[in-house]
């Protein structure tokens, strides 16, 4: 542990950033899973609907810096990619 004061402030606000960071990517993880079991369950306006919520969470996740742009890119387009086959 830390004996110098700042480095004890550092050392309890990164833990306070690290745990609200796993709090939003759970969250995120979340939606993406709820957006793939809808497209499992041939759900498509579901599917359209939760897809929504998560490409909202996803772009949150890029703003604060909690995974890399290319990341949520990625992950955006595959998700948006399945729903679009569910109606072809």
């Amino acid at each position: 542990m830390a004996n110098i004061k700042s480095a004890i402030k550092r050392v309890e606000t990164n833990s306070k950033k690290r745990s609200n960071n796993n709090t939003k990517k759970t969250e995120m993880r979340s939606q993406i899973k709820h957006v793939e079991k809808l497209i499992a369950s041939k759900d498509k306006e579901n599917a359209n609907a939760a897809l929504q919520t998560a490409i909202k969470s996803i772009d949150k996740a890029v703003q604060k810096g909690i995974i890399h742009q290319n990341t949520g890119n990625r992950q955006k387009s595959r998700l948006a990619q399945k729903v679009n086959q569910l109606g072809a």
